[in-house]
């Protein structure tokens, strides 16, 4: 095109050459499956699922989150900025009270400084938010969201503790990455008031919330919390509540191969290659260092624990997470870049077919949101199962496609 219109093309020629590279392209396979992912993003993950929308919906006028960590700071300043209504942070460390408000803050003078807000808003949002060491002004919340570290019984804790202090009516919200919620839920007093909300870091640019619904969350408070996601302007999956959730369990999956690799002979320059190969837009090495092998290993763990055969234990993770760069060589039986992506693409499709038997996602287009939205899958794979579909690895592993 770009040579022709240096020959001297007409305005009709150039638009008739246009239309024949279109039309060449588009039936190719990425464009289908770019087109499939844009309707995915843009269109299906905007519409209300049925069940929310006749769903009552309580209103939301106060917000406690319980934790001053990087994640509790990232929500509490989208929340603060998207709903705009009073905001209580606490946490048992008086230093992380004092970093996360300063925080908070800093980010609405910033924004004030680029011209989003005046000095009278931004004055208004800096004082509607607050912090403590203790539960002060919980009370009045409509609804609490717990984000301290992944651990169920400091978990069940928090939210026996904050059931004590707020309404009948409060929603109560979890933004655990792997954890059962209804364990969690189980021994309060009304465990169908606990509901899911999964985000993902960087809170403020990933598009993604992973809503889940736990054994015995009402329509309520499930409508309650997609109302607040789409407050928020969230695009939401529906997830029922299971070790990992979907983008969590596709990417331990996915990472348990590259550290079996690794563990076999393979450099972390190859692993990478045979990933970054599919086109995706970061180095798994970089993504592990970005999410921190410290959680990367946790819900490892939790993964183990529920399906142990194919999420086996990785002693270098382990090292990694104490600081320790020490590759654990099992054995010494390398396998080439092209065979290490086989083998991912194979762990994925199998662990997406599986938590779609299970129920675990309604459909494949809902994993495929998830990839795209929550780990930055590209469009040209369609999240990934369109890709799987295209290349035939879903015919040759289940002897059928994904999509009809």
């Amino acid at each position: 095109l770009i040579g022709g219109a240096a020959s001297g093309w007409t305005l009709e020629e150039g638009y008739r050459a246009e239309e024949e590279a279109v039309a060449e392209l588009l039936p190719g396979r990425h464009a289908q499956a770019s087109l499939y992912a844009f309707d995915l993003v843009e269109r299906r993950a905007k519409r209300r699922p049925p069940f929310v929308a006749n769903a009552p919906v309580r209103r939301v006028e106060k917000v406690g989150i319980v934790g001053a960590g990087l994640m509790a700071r990232q929500i509490a300043t989208v929340v603060l900025r998207r709903l705009e209504v009073p905001i209580v942070l606490r946490d048992v460390s008086g230093e992380q009270v004092e970093e996360a408000l300063a925080e908070i803050r800093g980010e609405v003078d910033r924004l004030a400084a680029k011209g989003r807000y005046d000095e009278g808003k931004a004055a208004f949002l800096q004082s509607i938010v607050t912090a403590s060491t203790a539960y002060d002004g919980f009370a009045g919340c409509d609804l609490v969201l717990e984000a301290v570290f992944e651990e169920l019984g400091v978990k069940k804790q928090v939210l026996a503790e904050v059931e004590e202090l707020v309404s009948p009516e409060c929603v109560l919200a979890t933004n655990t990455s792997s954890l059962s919620i209804t364990d969690m839920a189980a021994d309060l007093r009304r465990p169908e008031r606990v509901v899911g909300m999964h985000f993902f870091n960087p809170v403020a640019l990933m598009p993604l919330l992973e809503l889940v619904r736990a054994a015995e969350t009402d329509e309520a408070t499930f409508a309650t919390a997609y109302e607040v996601g789409s407050r928020l302007r969230k695009r939401m999956i529906v997830v029922r509540d299971a070790p990992g959730f979907v983008v969590n369990r596709v990417l331990t999956r996915l990472t348990r191969v590259l550290m079996d690799a690794l563990e076999h002979g393979n450099s972390a320059e190859e692993t990478d290659e045979a990933i970054l190969g599919l086109g995706m837009p970061m180095a798994p090495s970089v993504l592990l260092a970005m999410v921190g092998p410290r959680v990367a290993n946790h819900v490892l763990e939790t993964m183990h624990a529920a399906f142990p055969d194919r999420f086996p234990l990785s002693p270098t993770l382990a090292n990694f997470t104490r600081g320790d760069e020490e590759i654990v060589v099992v054995e010494h039986a390398p396998r080439t870049v092209e065979e290490i992506r086989r083998d991912a693409l194979e762990a994925v499709a199998d662990e997406i077919h599986r938590l779609l038997e299970e129920g675990v996602a309604a459909e494949a287009a809902d994993v495929d949101t998830a990839l795209l939205l929550g780990a930055g899958w590209p469009f040209f794979l369609g999240g990934i199962t369109k890709y799987l579909d295209q290349t035939g690895v879903s015919e040759r592993l289940f002897a059928e496609p994904f999509h009809a």
